[in-house]
Order: C-alpha cells, then sequence, then structure tokens
C-alpha cells in the first residue's frame, strides 16, 4: 500500500496539482494502483451494511486459536475451545508438535476465508459456512475485533461504521406455545395477514410474560454499552454504532422471541441503531418463511414505531432458487415489512413491476446499500449484470459497502475502485453524493451526532480535493 500512495504522489507532483479531483480520477479509470491510492485516501464516510464476525480477517483470529489450544476439526477446519465427542479433533499444539502446524494454517485461512479460492466448493458454501467454522475465536473476544475494525476504518479513512453485532440467541422458555409454529405457518401459506398478526399478537403477550426486556437490557448495558465505553469507541475519528439482528434458519416461535427482543434493544438505546435478518436468503427456513417473516417485521413497527430495520432482501439470482422465487423478496421487504433500507438487492430486475417499486423506493427516500465485491463472489453477479445501474436509473439512493470484509478479503476502498472501473459514467460528484448518502441515511439517533459526521465530512473532503489545486 505505500508503495501505491508513493506512486499516487509521484504523479500529483509531475502533474503540478492543476487539476480537480474529478478530472484527475477520470485520467485515472483503467490503472487499478492509481484508483486504488486515490479512493484509499478519499474520505468514504460510513460503512452501512457490516457483518462484524464476517469482517475481522481472519489472521488475528487464527492467532487466537493457536494460542489458546483450541481443538481443530482436521477435516472441516472448525474449531472448539473443548473437544466434542464426535469427529477428528486435534489440538494446535499436538499438530505444532508433529511439524504439521503450517499446513493446517494454510487449510484454516482457506476455509475460514477466501483467501486462495478455487472453487472446488460452490462459493455460496464456502462464504456461509465458514462463519460457524471460526465462531469460538470470536466469542468472549469481541473487544479486539473492535479495536481491530476501528484501526482499519480509521486507516481507510471511514468515518462510520453501523456493524450487525449481537450474542447467542436467548432461551426464554415458551412452553405452551409449541403448536404455535404450525399455526403460524399454516395462516402464511395463506398469506393471510390478518391471522397471522392475531397470532403474533397472542404470541408477544406471552413473550412480555417472561420478562423479553430483562434480554434487551442485559445486551444494551452489560454488553454493548460496556464495550463501547471500556475501549472508548467514539472519538473525533471514528464512531460505531450497531444493529441488533435475528437469524433467518430459527423456527418461527424462536425468531419472533429474538425479534421482539432486538427491537426492545433498539427502542431502548442510542447505541442500537437498528434491527435487521440475516443467513443464507436461500436457505430452507428462510425460503419458507420469508413473508412471515416480513409480517414480524411489520408486527414489531406496530410496536416500536421509533425504530429502523434494513433488511437483507433480494440477495438471490436466477439459478440460485426458482425464477419465480426472484419476483417477491424485494416487494415484501419493502411493501410488507415496511424497510428503511435494502441490503443487496440484487434481483430487483426480476421482481414483479419491478418499475414501480424502484419509483417508490425513489420517492420514499428507501436506499439500496450495494455489495460489490460481496455479490461477485458469492452470487456472481457483477458489471452489467449487477443491477447497480437500475438503481442509478430510478434514481434509488445508493450507499456503497463491503458486508464482510473480512471473509472476504476485501475493504471499503477496493469497493469503490471497482465502482469506477466498472461504471465510468459514475463521476466523482456522483461518488461523492454515495459517500454523504452512507451518513445521511444511517440510523444514527442522534441528530447532532450526524450533523457533526456531516461536518467532519466536509472538512475531509476539503483537505482530500485540496491536493489537486494549485499552491
Amino acid at each position: 500500500m505505500t508503495r501505491i500512495i508513493t506512486l499516487f504522489c509521484i504523479f500529483i507532483a509531475q502533474i503540478g496539482f492543476s487539476q480537480s479531483a474529478e478530472s484527475y480520477l477520470e485520467k485515472i479509470r483503467n490503472n487499478e494502483a492509481l484508483l486504488t491510492a486515490f479512493f484509499q485516501q478519499m474520505p468514504k464516510g460510513g460503512d452501512l451494511h457490516h457483518h462484524f464476525s464476517g469482517s475481522v480477517y481472519a489472521e488475528p483470529l487464527l492467532e487466537r486459536a493457536i494460542a489458546e489450544d483450541f481443538y481443530l476439526n482436521i477435516e472441516t477446519m472448525a474449531v472448539s475451545k473443548t473437544k466434542p465427542a464426535k469427529g477428528n479433533w486435534q489440538t494446535f499444539s499436538s499438530l505444532k508438535n508433529e511439524g504439521k502446524l503450517e499446513y493446517y494454517q494454510q487449510q484454516v485461512m482457506q476455509t475460514w476465508s477466501i483467501k486462495d479460492y478455487n472453487g472446488s466448493v460452490p462459493s455460496d458454501d464456502q462464504f456461509f459456512d465458514s462463519f460457524m467454522k471460526f465462531e469460538p475465536t470470536i466469542k468472549g473476544h469481541f473487544a479486539e475485533g473492535m479495536l481491530e475494525l476501528k484501526k482499519r476504518a480509521i486507516a481507510e479513512n471511514v468515518l462510520y461504521i453501523e456493524t450487525q453485532l449481537s450474542t447467542i440467541p436467548c432461551d426464554m422458555n415458551v412452553s405452551d406455545l409449541t403448536d404455535f409454529n404450525s399455526k403460524l405457518r399454516q395462516a402464511s401459506a395463506q398469506k393471510d395477514e390478518k391471522a397471522t398478526l392475531k397470532l403474533l399478537d397472542e404470541l408477544y403477550k406471552s413473550l412480555q410474560q417472561k420478562d423479553a426486556k430483562k434480554y434487551a437490557l442485559d445486551f444494551n448495558n452489560n454488553f454493548i454499552a460496556k464495550l463501547h465505553k471500556d475501549l472508548k469507541i467514539d472519538d473525533e475519528k471514528f464512531t460505531m454504532r450497531y444493529q441488533n439482528f435475528v437469524l433467518r434458519f430459527m423456527e418461527p416461535v424462536d425468531l419472533f422471541k429474538n425479534l421482539t427482543i432486538a427491537f426492545i434493544s433498539a427502542n431502548d438505546s442510542k447505541l442500537i441503531a437498528g434491527v435487521n435478518i440475516v443467513s443464507p436468503e436461500h436457505g430452507e427456513n428462510s425460503m419458507k418463511d420469508y413473508w412471515l417473516h416480513m409480517v414480524m417485521f411489520k408486527y414489531c413497527h406496530s410496536k416500536f414505531p421509533e425504530v429502523k430495520y434494513t433488511l437483507h432482501a433480494g440477495e438471490l439470482t436466477l439459478g440460485l432458487v426458482q425464477p419465480e422465487e426472484l419476483t417477491w423478496h424485494i416487494n415484501d421487504a419493502i411493501y410488507v415489512a415496511g424497510a428503511n433500507r435494502i441490503g443487496h438487492g440484487v434481483d430487483i430486475a426480476y421482481e414483479a413491476n419491478s418499475y414501480d417499486l424502484l419509483k417508490y423506493m425513489f420517492k420514499n427516500n428507501i436506499p439500496i446499500e450495494i455489495n460489490l465485491a460481496s455479490n461477485e463472489f458469492i452470487l456472481k453477479v457483477k458489471e452489467n449484470r449487477h443491477p447497480f445501474t437500475l438503481y442509478k436509473e430510478f434514481n434509488v439512493p445508493i450507499v456503497i459497502s463491503t458486508d464482510d470484509a473480512g471473509i472476504l478479503r476485501s475493504s471499503m476502498t477496493e469497493q469503490y475502485v471497482l465502482l469506477a472501473k466498472r461504471y465510468p459514467d459514475v463521476n466523482y460528484e456522483t461518488i461523492k453524493k454515495y459517500v454523504y448518502n452512507s451518513i445521511n441515511y444511517s440510523f444514527i439517533q442522534d441528530a447532532s451526532l450526524k450533523k457533526q459526521l456531516i461536518k467532519d465530512l466536509d472538512n475531509r473532503f476539503k483537505a482530500f480535493e485540496a491536493k489537486f489545486s494549485k499552491n
């Protein structure tokens, strides 16, 4: 990176500081090294589509596993603090004693991330399967991850991260409600929204009696607020906020239980900026219960109308699912759930009445979170196949994000390099607008803080653009 920045400085010196940032960008469109130096130094606002565990690079996770002598499954490359009953597990110390540590280190790196990916397994499996394999190294070490992300953000000139961070789903007892899963799915199969909402209301009242708020407050105060304060995350260079989330693969009652807690969490804390739903959208429960999940968000919104939420929707492509399944996920995320932002939105061209949907997103200021490197690796969608230009054509607010930079071996800088290389009609002023969008459309609850971040962004752009002006 130092050599790239040096190249950038030499080039600027050669042109005598005689042109604008916009004209310079047009000159370097086809030079990836110069683009990288340009965007590395350009202010990049916020990263709004950001998974905490997937954004930590594999190297420190592996170092931790070795230092704490975790057990490694030498077939799957999963790790465990204690030895599981089944599987071929060995400690890292035993592998070292046998002279096999270096070999397995390489295997782990290639399993926990896309490093040296060779296509031996489907790319979506490679990506989604990695999370559970390294998860034990994240538990109890959230502080190290937060500091790593902050340090990297500052180095990249990123002001703000809105990361998706939660803990183990609560084990709140919901006895006497075991038949609710089938009841909810029956109502969902008929798309009977009135019946579904009635069932959710009954379930919600039961959950309130089980002290859902206790779990939310514990997460807010004893986890997020404590880490945030102890680590001094917010300062004059950087700000972080959090999205609580639920897992799509859970059974309906369990998912709704955790969704209720997530909404209470966001409602009661300014650090919890909003709520999200994660895990593969094409998974069995994800597909079967998708409409039901959207109604759950609608219900929770009725109880907590001030809470913002962004939804992974349309992270699908032709071949991954049946064609008819591409026609309604973004529609339902917006029209049923009432999402404030959409994450990915890759299948928009296939959505029913997509032009009307895009017009609605524009009219109602519903941004799309574009994740170029992620969509290319997981879905094999890039360049003109990617719907970026479709969203741009309809003036839908666009924000550029990383998704899971650690697993993808990527960065925020790379997202802007890809944007500039692939879409030459996107000029500097438009890119700059996307940067400002990433603050303006953030879920930051404190209006004065958002205003301060915009002011900071103004000053950073002024300093950056001055590099291209005559002395």
